[in-house]
């Protein structure tokens, strides 16, 4: 059994990974323990807000890489612990049976070498699902470089599987992380993505990632602007498959000549967040959300800002608007936009109308017009200054735990 030494420091080096939240698992319960179908995991949220469900945990901080911006790389003085995949395949059972967890995200620092490290990742998710039969949700961080035969063998016994490319350029990852590249990173993503589409199409019997893939970069340790990382972050979506792309703010864990002193910003973070969201369901493309070399605003939402670059489009006729549009308007997101369009085929909508069904009228009545009436501002410069205010507001209510419905919603839909 591992011991509380080792597993405090392997619980506490795997916590600066972001990309480990748990859903679309179809792996049912075929007569061992624990379900990953559906929903995924259980979720919990800690103090700061973040949403936990799993065991989080390296198999070794005992790193042989110099990525500069990592707490385990190899010249840092730090304590180091290793597990074997007996210790962590225990570790994980116990932890389930107590209702600790509902599954398991498991990374590693590159002990030894990249083959060496993935083979014990892998002897660890084979012990569990064959050995105790376990059914939950499993997600591993793959190790750039190593074999892809046992990248793709473990991918059998794996919910998700992520390569964090960390750094949006080569660039940034030769001088930063002088062991990976790029090609390191998304060769396997690609050869992931193709078996999958593979075992899919020949309706092969068993899983192969049925939670597919995300990523995570780190934000603020390199230069690139915004609309790099959103530029690379639609590419991944498209060329992939990606579930989802993670954006973790750089924090200064480590002291180096080549990184910042200072941490980058959380708001940064939120808007990369909330512009990923204006991708994945709102139509809205890269180009668009944030210019060639151009950072995101941080006193607007993308959205309003999108908007407000755009106000020749602008307003449109609520009763008349197709859904393509309406979810380009501020304060309208993806449910409000379905309940217009459906409650619009039985009476002509007002801005009455609009408020029971939760619009937030405070950005949007800018933007739109509900049965031929305009409540908006009618100078540009007027309606920024209001949006960016409520937006201020928004962030001031925010601190006190989401303590309205509106922000309450906002926080946990995404909706803009």
């Amino acid at each position: 059994m591992i011991d509380e030494v080792r597993l405090n420091i392997l619980t506490e080096a795997a916590k600066y990974d972001v990309s480990c939240s748990s859903s679309g698992s179809k792996r049912k319960n075929e007569g061992g323990i624990g379900n990953g179908y559906a929903a995924g995991c259980c979720h919990s949220f800690t103090p700061d807000g973040r949403c936990v469900s799993l065991l989080k945990i390296l198999m070794s901080n005992d790193c042989v890489y110099h990525c500069r911006y990592c707490m385990s790389r190899a010249e840092n003085d730090v304590p180091r612990a290793s597990a074997t995949p007996e210790e962590i395949a225990e570790l994980t059972i116990d932890f389930y049976k107590r209702n600790y967890i509902e599954g398991l995200f498991l990374s590693s620092a590159v002990e030894k070498n990249p083959d060496y490290t993935m083979e014990k990742l892998l002897r660890t998710v084979r012990l569990l699902r064959n050995g105790y039969r376990f059914h939950g949700y499993i997600h591993v961080k793959g190790i750039p470089h190593a074999d892809g035969e046992l990248v793709r063998e473990t991918a059998k016994y794996a919910d998700r599987m992520s390569y964090n490319i960390e750094l949006p350029s080569e660039q940034s990852l030769k001088l930063l992380a002088p062991q990976k590249s790029k090609e390191s990173l998304l060769l396997p993503m690609r050869r992931l993505a193709f078996e999958k589409k593979v075992f899919a199409e020949e309706k092969r019997k068993g899983f192969f990632l049925p939670a597919g893939q995300t990523t995570q970069m780190i934000v603020g340790a390199s230069p690139e602007p915004d609309g790099q990382i959103l530029r690379l972050t639609q590419n991944l979506y498209r060329a992939m498959g990606l579930k989802r792309v993670y954006f973790s703010s750089y924090v200064p864990v480590v002291h180096d000549s080549l990184l910042p002193d200072l941490p980058a910003g959380q708001l940064r973070e939120h808007r990369l967040y909330q512009a990923d969201w204006l991708l994945r369901f709102y139509g809205f493309s890269a180009e668009e959300i944030a210019p060639e070399g151009e950072n995101l605003p941080l006193d607007l939402d993308p959205k309003c800002a999108w908007a407000l670059r755009n106000m020749q489009l602008f307003p449109v006729e609520v009763n008349r608007a197709p859904l393509e549009v309406l979810l380009r308007v501020p304060g309208i997101g993806g449910r409000s936009a379905q309940k217009i369009i459906e409650a619009r085929k039985y009476t002509t909508l007002d801005f009455g109308h609009l408020q029971k069904m939760r619009v937030v009228l405070k950005r949007a009545r800018h933007f739109i017009t509900a049965n031929g009436k305009y409540c908006g501002a009618t100078d540009g410069r007027a309606v920024r200054g209001l949006l960016a205010a409520g937006e201020q507001h928004l962030r001031a209510e925010q601190l006190s735990l989401f303590s309205t419905r509106e922000t309450a919603l906002s926080a946990l839909t995404g909706e803009l």
